[in-house]
Order: structure tokens, then C-alpha cells, then sequence
């Protein structure tokens, strides 16, 4: 096989040629390992590379193969991790010049799970500082670019994972969502994120074990392949109070799934966000789509009254308990939305945080009571298609002025208030052939039921398939 063919496979496809050792590791790893050196330097994706050391580990599971040892899920399958993640022996930068050269003495537990499902990793990908904003950017490495048009941005805070699993450098990827960080990406690099259920993932190390919006979750070019990943990643950990008890095993099952009588809800914006035309001219294009599958859809979308302000005080909270320290120390270092966002935690008391956790409370048993009529919600990802790279954030929608750098995320976060798992799968493209993503959400940790939806949705339009022309 060429490098080509091998780089254009899925990993679930790689997977099973690996174990009928059709294909060596070593064959899959040098040819990720030239797709990288031919296209990363157009697209700034994976930002730290270590081609011996991935070389010498595809050669020793070759060896395990060759024993006839039992492999895991992920075996020899390349995998570059979101430099948010500590890698044990590997550079993690968290995107900041005050850690340009922090190495870690131990791996995050989404790591060490994958690496015990037997991926490779190779590296690391890019992302804003602390993850902070939706455009992938840094003081340390500099932007990552869009893959479709290398003057729009990537999107983010999972930026670097989607342009590489978007120009066939990595069959899959991790990463985390906070506002949107495996959605946003996703949706503006043609492939899949999986925001997870509050749990799905254990997170380790984690400041505030029981924090209510923050999850970890995979990346992949099909919803099979993301499937695939959280079959690894999923599953209790005792260091996670919050760690849903259920195995990941589940989710390496076969996700077919007759959607013939599912009741699915349409919404367009909200509760009234201002919306890009393109975005939504995209995904209502795709409605016949569910139809055909034999869902009955329906207009509707439940009640998100307060989930911006119920966003914003965790996000701001959370901000000032992780760098309220490097502010006294290092103000002069960080860039000044973190500023500003530490800055807004330190001005909340008491009776702000209860009244977030009151009206999330709310809103979950709003959305909840909603979906008891609707086993799926179907919503744009985000408000706009990407935008100029040069631009930091989007200041205005459709004449309206976004207030913070983070307002334009809006379609994304109301969903991380709600808790409910969601999934950015490829839905089409702009008029000027920027990527669009569908936004599917489900029932309160139905995990598994999002992803068999998605994947129908995408077996049925095949859009993932169309590859960025710097990868070919």
C-alpha cells in the first residue's frame, strides 16, 4: 500500500488491517510520519514530534504481533495529543510562554487510556493558551490554520487535533470541551467531536473533581473511529467522583440502528441568536437527510433561559481558581481575555455560584422534560462558518455586537449548561467550500444513542470524505 492509501484510511479500517497484519506498524507510522512532514509545515497542527521515538514504538508492537500476543482496541494506531494534556517525558506547553518548557512527570489518565489501548503517540497538538477561546493560536507555537482555507482558522481549543485528523496526518485524536472545544473544531475542519457526558471520561489530574461543564472526549474522521477511541477512553476511574460507572467496552459496538418513528427536534437558533445564513441554509439542506432515515422531525427546541449567564459564571469561576496564582506572578505573560476572565471569577461571591447551580438545575429538568418528547435535538454547532484567521473572535453576527470574546460560542455552550452528550459530525459546505457541521444532541448520558445517529447521518451523506486540497 502507498502512504496514501494507508493515510486515507479510517482507523477502524487500519485497525482491522493491522491485526490481519495486511499492513505493519511500521509501515502505518512512516507513512503518518510523511503525510506530517509534507503537510503539517501548511497548517501548523501538530506543534511537538517525535518520529524516533514513534518509530521504535510501532516497531516493538510489531514484535507484540508477531508473539501472537493479544492486542488492544488501538493498537499501533498514531495518535498526537492536545498539548492541554500532560505527557509524561513529552514537552506540554498548555499553549503559554510560562510553560514553553514544562515536562511532566506522568501522563493525564486520557493518555495513559490510550496508551494502554495500545495508540502511539507521536507528538502533540495545538491549542490556544490554557484553551482559552475558540481559535487556535498561541504565544509559543502561533496559529494553526484551517485545512479548507489556511486563511480561516481551525477553530479550537481543540484546533490542531481537527486540522490533522482533517489532512489525514493522525487516523484519531483527543481532546477536551469546555464551551465547545471537540464541537468547534470539528465543525470547521470536516470531522467529528464528541462532547461526552459529564463522567463518560474521567479527567485526571482535575483541579475541581465535581466542576459541572468541563469533559474530555475523542476526535475522529467518522463517528465509527470516535466510537472506537471512547471504547478506550470511557469508564470509571476512583480518582473521578463523578466517573460514570459503565464500561467503554460498550462502545465498541456496531452502531447501525433502524431510526424508523424516532422523534426528532429541529431547532434553528436558540431562542434567538443571531445567525450566519450560510450556517443555517447548510444544515437545513440536510433535514430530507434525517427524514429519509425514517425520523419524524419536528420544529422545536426547549427553553435555554439563563445558560449564558449560568455559563459564564462557572467559566469565570473556574478561571480564577486555575490562574488567579499565575496572574500575581505572570500577568505580563498571559493574554488579556484570560486576564479579563480570571479577573471576572475574582468579582463572584456566594450567592452568584448558588444562583448558577439553582439555574442549571432548572434548565436541566427544562431540557430534560423536553427531551422526554424528543429522543434527539439537531442544531447548528456554531452561529458563523470560519472566519479570518487574523481575527481572534467574532465581534459581530448578522449587525449584532458579541459582548466578550467568547458571546459568538453561544450555540455551543447553551448545550454544555444542558449536560447532555453532543456530537459535531460533517453536515456539508459553504458556498466558498468552508466546512459545516451538525450538531446532534441526546437524551441525558445517552452517549451510545448520539453516536448511532450520527453515524446514520453520515453513512447516508458520506460529506467527511472530501479532503482538504493541501492533504492530497
Amino acid at each position: 500500500m502507498s502512504h496514501q492509501e494507508i493515510c486515507y484510511m479510517t482507523a477502524s479500517e487500519l485497525s482491522r488491517r493491522i491485526r490481519a497484519r495486511d499492513v505493519s506498524v511500521k509501515e502505518v507510522m512512516e507513512a503518518h510520519l510523511a503525510q506530517i512532514e509534507r503537510v503539517n509545515p501548511k497548517v501548523n497542527a501538530i506543534v511537538t514530534l517525535l518520529p524516533e521515538l514513534a518509530i521504535e514504538q510501532a516497531a516493538a508492537a510489531d514484535e507484540a504481533l508477531a508473539r501472537g500476543e493479544s492486542t488492544a482496541a488501538l493498537h499501533g494506531l498514531p495518535i498526537a495529543h492536545k498539548d492541554l494534556f500532560e505527557t509524561q517525558g513529552i514537552r506540554t506547553t498548555f499553549g503559554s510562554p510560562i510553560y514553553k518548557d514544562f515536562v511532566p512527570d506522568e501522563d493525564a489518565l486520557i493518555v495513559e487510556r490510550l496508551k494502554t489501548a495500545g495508540a502511539i503517540t507521536i507528538g502533540k497538538t495545538n491549542t490556544p493558551e490554557f484553551g482559552a477561546g475558540a481559535q487556535t493560536f498561541n504565544a509559543v507555537f502561533g496559529e494553526t490554520l484551517n485545512p479548507y482555507d489556511t486563511s480561516k482558522t481551525c477553530g479550537g481549543s481543540s484546533g490542531g487535533a481537527a486540522a490533522a485528523l482533517a489532512c489525514r496526518m493522525l487516523p484519531i485524536a483527543d481532546g477536551s470541551d469546555m464551551g465547545g472545544s471537540l464541537r468547534i473544531p470539528g465543525n470547521f475542519c470536516n470531522v467529528v467531536g464528541f462532547r461526552t457526558s459529564h463522567g463518560r471520561v474521567p479527567i485526571w489530574p482535575n483541579l475541581t473533581g465535581w466542576f459541572p461543564i468541563t469533559v474530555q472526549g475523542p476526535m475522529a474522521r467518522t463517528v465509527q473511529d470516535a466510537a472506537l477511541v471512547l471504547s478506550a477512553i470511557a469508564g470509571p476511574d476512583s480518582r473521578s467522583p463523578i466517573a460514570i460507572a459503565e464500561p467503554g467496552g460498550r462502545f465498541a459496538r456496531p452502531l447501525e440502528r433502524d431510526f424508523t418513528g424516532a422523534r426528532i427536534a429541529w431547532g434553528h437558533d436558540l431562542g434567538g441568536l443571531p445567525m450566519d445564513a450560510r450556517v443555517t441554509n447548510t444544515i437545513n439542506s440536510q433535514r430530507r437527510v434525517f427524514e429519509d432515515l425514517g425520523c419524524v422531525v419536528e420544529d422545536g427546541e426547549p427553553d435555554f433561559t439563563d445558560a449564558d449567564e449560568v455559563f459564564k459564571i462557572w467559566r469565570a469561576w473556574r478561571f480564577e481558581l486555575a490562574f488567579n496564582g499565575l496572574l500575581k506572578t505572570h500577568r505580563g505573560q498571559l493574554k488579556e481575555t484570560i486576564v479579563w476572565n480570571i479577573e471576572e471569577g475574582k468579582k463572584l461571591g456566594g450567592p452568584q455560584i448558588g444562583w448558577a447551580e439553582l439555574k442549571q438545575t432548572e434548565i436541566f429538568h427544562r431540557v430534560r422534560k423536553f427531551m422526554d418528547t424528543y429522543e434527539f435535538l439537531i442544531l447548528p454547532v456554531n452561529q458563523v462558518p470560519p472566519f479570518d484567521v487574523t481575527q481572534r473572535y467574532v465581534t459581530e453576527i448578522g449587525r449584532v455586537k458579541m459582548e466578550t470574546y467568547i458571546d459568538w460560542m453561544k450555540s455551543c455552550y447553551y448545550v454544555t449548561v444542558t449536560g447532555l452528550p453532543a456530537i459535531s459530525v460533517p453536515c456539508g459546505f459553504t458556498p466558498e467550500g468552508l466546512p459545516v457541521g451538525v450538531q446532534i444532541l441526546g437524551r441525558h448520558q445517552d452517549d451510545f444513542g448520539v453516536l448511532q445517529l450520527a453515524h446514520a447521518f453520515e453513512q447516508a451523506t458520506g460529506i467527511w470524505k472530501r479532503i482538504p486540497s493541501i492533504a492530497k
